[in-house]
């Protein structure tokens, strides 16, 4: 059966960028006869705003996108993710690290706008006397146990073959972090299991995330779901829409045109009538990974 989901954090409202992310994972669910999830991603308390969960739901509601189980929050979930680092600790497979963020930049020698500098492995042989921070995945030795080639190859239903050297792209990437929460890879995956997810349609801006959630998949013995990563929303600036870089909220005086302009982004004709209406003409043309 298909299970899909849309997992937003409650960092602030919807926006543009994610009524679309939002619209193109219902379409997907319902087009294939399957479920559509909406899970809380608020594993990340500091960034969490009171109410933006509540929220969210209610903007969902409006555009009547309204998932077909009870909303799953991370922030319930600590002991299934503690569960999961358990596992790969007693495998040899995730270590402590004392680095900071600077000291893996300089060591680096790199300050990198959107991502984060390439882990260089300085506490993979031990913790030279430092006090632990974080716990990190040892990429290269769960790939060379699980006897993994070098380059991960995947197929995406929109993007087509991709392709990372986990290894040397990424390196050693967080799974619990040094403050004490748990980082986004290791919850999206073991809460993707949990749930049964067997479709993920998200935005393309995850797309490089994919391979380390396959990586831990397979370091835990869990399945992998069929990734689609559809087009993203850019301002003026040509930058992404994101909470980050103050995308205005959703408008929902007016559901519909919210749903009709994120439907233009996916290649959907613009429908009137009721939003109920407009979900059941897209629905019949939805052509998930045209």
């Amino acid at each position: 059966m298909y299970l899909g989901r849309f997992a937003p954090s409650p960092t602030g409202a919807l926006h543009a960028g994610s009524l679309v992310a939002a619209l193109a994972s219902w379409l997907d669910a319902r087009q294939n006869g399957g479920q559509w999830l909406v899970r809380i991603e608020d594993v990340d308390s500091p960034r969490c705003i009171n109410g933006a969960a509540e929220g969210i739901l209610q903007q969902l509601a409006a555009c009547h996108l309204l998932a077909d189980a009870p909303v799953l929050y991370q922030s319930q979930r600590g002991l299934a993710y503690q569960q999961a680092l358990d596992l790969l600790v007693a495998k040899a497979w995730a270590y402590p690290c004392a680095c900071s963020r600077k000291e893996i930049e300089d060591a680096q020698g790199e300050r990198l706008r959107h991502s984060a500098a390439v882990y260089p492995g300085t506490c993979r042989d031990g913790l030279h006397g430092k006090p632990p921070r974080a716990w990190r995945l040892n990429v290269q030795q769960v790939m060379n146990d699980l006897e993994l080639p070098k380059t991960w190859v995947w197929q995406d239903r929109c993007l087509g073959i991709q392709q990372q050297d986990i290894a040397n792209e990424v390196g050693d990437f967080v799974l619990l972090r040094a403050d004490g929460l748990w980082a986004y890879q290791l919850a999206v995956v073991v809460d993707d299991a949990f749930q049964g997810i067997t479709h993920v349609v998200r935005g393309a801006d995850l797309a490089d995330n994919t391979p380390r959630q396959m990586l831990l998949q397979q370091a835990l013995g869990l399945a992998t779901p069929v990734y689609m990563h559809t087009a993203l929303v850019h301002g003026a600036d040509g930058e992404k829409l994101s909470k980050q870089n103050g995308a205005q909220p959703l408008d929902l005086a007016n559901p519909l045109a919210a749903l009709n302009a994120a439907a233009q982004v996916l290649g959907l004709p613009a429908q009137a009538g009721s939003c109920q209406q407009a979900l059941m003409q897209w629905t019949s043309q939805w052509l998930g990974g045209r």
